[in-house]
């Protein structure tokens, strides 16, 4: 089977905020089969959809009551296969969520699980008796939940607690269970027949958990972050073994793994070596907290902090050069913008196309997120009504209402990292709504959309989105395609606290790219390099400079 996902463009769609097409105020399928013609236009040639099967929708789809069915805010049956079906006569892939470490708790497996203690879907959960402290009942272990408090949700009816290590609606899966397994083997079989080309596996890394023995983890929290009691230990890798011998290995489909929890280049070898017949690739997000935001005050600009984020590139791209592949993206639905993350305002334009560069002429399969290529930012969020993500609301409730924070703290504090920041409105043109639809969108639509959007990007041939059309048109359809591809990365100027250079090589052809990353103007001396060609610039360039201007990118073919 060929591997096609070498040389693909990804473009990721959060479907709830792309397009409304029925006008009710939710993104759905149709949209989206509104929009392939835009996708063409782009140039990408796959495309990643979040979860739009059957939920209650606690977080956005994450929440699934039937894997076998989709969600009426999104269309049926009928519109997956039309869409798939179209996307694929414009040669455009389609991969979706395969959601394996929870379900929703309106789930009818978790609704008999919870019944009783000897119902048969009993062992398909993580259950836990109380135990007793100091006179009180209290939970099985102190392990923290991503989503803020404890990782456990007392159910009275048993009297006993059940595992989610994300929302209280969302309880996780017991994957020691065969039959779970079996499940979920049957989950993706149903949608790979349907046709689509592959699955990005959520949460892959936690489907394994440690014994249940409280985490001695330093901190002076209640609930203790020891991601790794239930992320990317050695029991992950026998149940994607399964996956792969019994459905993966079957299809010419790309598998690409979320592995969060503190994930090492030595975690990822794991998941996506060859010889270990897991998975095709993996995200990680070591790259995606690399400035000041954690600890600036209020009002402080932020700013890329250079080194970490070179170290970081460098230890991916080499770590799995020849060992395995690489996804390399920006940002997805639970990151923030990155026009407003690591872009500069006061140089907008520079920044974001800068940005761009730096990435996606990288090693490995790209995937850009929706709205990332007209330089979407991040919203002015002013209350907690703004927000949407139940993680937020679910912090608010522990640190504003419980512990008294001040509440404009915690939104000076969250606004930065807030999952809602990537899941505002897609800007499609300056009309109302932002051209989404004809009613009041679910989420919030940012505030810049009359100067940030589709319709008017497309019209102005400086734009940011035609300057991602060129990358992908370079990175798929040029001379360069196999040395963006497949060729060698090789970090230069290491030690540089600003600029940020990089070289592709392969049988016998030369990429030199070029980043400054900072707003400061930069000398450098000769490259080493004879230069051939300008390949892109985000400058107007016929001639490569030696003093580099702010945020400037460049691309050159060197011998």
């Amino acid at each position: 089977m060929g591997k096609w996902w070498k040389k693909a463009f990804g473009y990721q769609i959060y479907i709830r905020s792309f397009k409304d097409s029925n006008h009710d105020g939710i993104g759905d399928i149709r949209g989206i089969i509104e929009k392939l013609d835009y996708l063409s236009y782009l140039g990408i040639n796959l495309i990643w959809i979040c979860p739009f099967f059957e939920s209650p929708m606690d977080d956005n789809g994450y929440d699934v009551s039937d894997f076998y069915n989709v969600s009426g805010d999104y269309g049926d049956m009928s519109d997956i296969k039309e869409l798939i079906a179209k996307a694929h006569q414009k040669k455009i892939k389609i991969i979706i969520d395969l959601i394996l470490n929870q379900t929703s708790d309106e789930h009818h497996w978790f609704q008999e699980s919870r019944k009783s203690k000897d119902n048969p879907y009993r062992d398909y959960y993580i259950w836990a008796p109380p135990r007793i402290i100091d006179g009180k009942q209290t939970e099985p272990t102190n392990w923290a939940s991503f989503f803020g408090g404890s990782c456990w949700e007392y159910d009275q009816q048993t009297n006993e607690y059940y595992m989610k290590i994300f929302s209280r609606k969302m309880p996780d899966l017991n994957w020691k269970n065969p039959k779970v397994r079996e499940e979920i083997i049957n989950i993706a079989k149903y949608w790979l027949d349907l046709g689509i080309d592959g699955f990005r596996l959520d949460a892959v890394a936690h489907l394994g958990k440690s014994e249940l023995i409280d985490s001695t983890y330093q901190t002076s929290e209640k609930y203790k972050p020891e991601w790794e009691k239930y992320s990317n230990l050695p029991i992950v890798h026998d149940y994607l073994r399964e996956l792969n011998q019994k459905v993966f290995s079957k299809y010419d489909i790309v598998t690409v793994g979320e592995v969060g929890g503190r994930a090492l280049v030595e975690d990822a070898l794991l998941y996506v070596s060859p010889k270990r017949k897991e998975l095709d690739m993996v995200f990680n997000f070591d790259h995606n907290w690399c400035n000041n935001g954690w600890n600036r005050k209020k009002g402080e600009k932020l700013k890329i902090n250079v080194p970490l984020m070179k170290e970081i590139f460098n230890k991916w791209q080499s770590g799995l050069q020849g060992k395995g592949w690489n996804a390399i993206y920006w940002l997805n639905h639970d990151q923030p913008r990155v026009a407003s993350h690591y872009g500069d305002s006061d140089y907008f334009q520079e920044s974001v196309k800068m940005l761009a560069v730096c990435m996606y002429f990288m090693w490995g399969t790209p995937f850009i997120y929706n709205g990332e290529e007209i330089g979407m930012t991040n919203p002015k969020f002013k209350s907690i009504d703004d927000f949407k993500d139940v993680s937020i609301h679910n912090q608010y409730r522990i640190n504003v209402l419980e512990n008294k924070q001040d509440p404009d703290d915690f939104i000076n504090q969250v606004s930065y990292s807030t999952r809602d920041n990537a899941r505002t409105i897609m800007q499609w043109s300056n009309e109302e709504y932002a051209g989404f639809g004809k009613a009041k969108p679910w989420n919030m639509i940012n505030d810049n959309y009359p100067i940030i959007n589709v319709k008017d990007e497309i019209e102005d041939e400086n734009s940011i989105l035609h300057f991602y059309r060129k990358i992908i048109d370079i990175r798929l359809n040029s001379e360069y395609n196999n040395v963006i591809t497949f060729g060698k990365y090789q970090q230069l100027a290491k030690e540089h606290s600003q600029m940020y250079l990089y070289l592709r090589q392969y049988r016998g052809k030369k990429i030199l790219v070029i980043c400054n990353l900072t707003c400061e103007k930069v000398k450098m001396d000769e490259l080493g390099y004879k230069i051939k060609k300008i390949i892109l610039s985000n400058y107007e360039r016929k001639e490569v400079p030696f003093e580099f201007a702010s945020y400037e990118a460049i691309v050159l073919e060197v011998e």
